[in-house]
């Protein structure tokens, strides 16, 4: 029996924003006004697919922007963090649900020799294409009306656990870690057993706080980490029970 962690990526395994910090490889490091106007709320991805094709109507190819892309840092102690997890894979399944892109969490795990700590990776799908212009797609297409229409986390959570307790694998407990306001739907599914790590000072964190002032509180416990060395002593203390 192992514990699941459940990643996010921008802001929580790396300290920043890949879609956001991408547009260093802009003219001038800024996208023009109208397409920084061009964006909807819930419609990220359709936007980040005009960005990239600017990049690479401006010439930028793949190389430059995996330069960049690799330049993004870790957070503070998720290195010593993927390490323990890696230490102890007999403890732990790991994923990673992101609203990032394939692409950019390959090349980020690649870089850092860390594709063998994750189990699977559930994120949009994005591919360079004949003219090398980076494209990207949604994720899937669901119901739910709290969630950007490209990904719903929690529904990535609920059909990953339901398909591996039909292979015959369950969790004793879930660890999601994250730090966004996509992050709040997956963790009103977690249950009283399972442990909610939002990031101090973000929107996942601020959320929570204000759900339990208004009588909403979670079922699962709540556990506030700024560095992942924190998450790593709470670990311990999970494979201890």
């Amino acid at each position: 029996m192992k514990i699941l962690l459940v990643f996010d990526f921008d802001n929580t395994i790396i300290d920043d924003n890949s879609d956001t910090w991408i547009v260093q490889c802009a003219p001038e490091k800024k996208l023009p006004i109208e397409l920084q106007d061009s964006y909807e709320k819930g419609f990220w991805t359709e936007f980040m697919g005009r960005v990239f094709k600017y990049l690479g109507d401006e010439g930028v190819r793949e190389d430059e922007m995996k330069r960049t892309v690799t330049s993004m840092p870790f957070t503070l102690g998720m290195v010593e963090l993927l390490t323990f997890i890696r230490k102890n894979k007999d403890k732990f399944d790991c994923i990673i649900i992101s609203d990032s892109n394939s692409v950019f969490i390959d090349w980020v795990l690649e870089a850092t020799s860390f594709h063998d700590v994750f189990d699977k990776v559930f994120t949009n799908p994005a591919a360079f294409d004949s003219n090398g212009h980076l494209t990207v797609e949604n994720y899937h297409a669901h119901s739910c009306n709290r969630c950007p229409q490209n990904l719903c986390k929690n529904v990535v959570l609920v059909e990953f656990i339901d398909k591996q307790s039909q292979e015959g694998v369950n969790y004793t407990r879930i660890v999601y870690i994250g730090d966004g306001g996509n992050d709040v739907c997956p963790v009103t599914f977690l249950k009283k057993s399972d442990v909610v790590m939002p990031r101090q000072g973000y929107t996942l964190q601020k959320t929570l706080s204000r759900m339990s002032h208004s009588l909403k509180p979670m079922e699962s416990s709540i556990v506030v980490w700024s560095s992942g060395v924190e998450i790593i002593s709470h670990l311990q203390l999970l494979i201890k029970e």
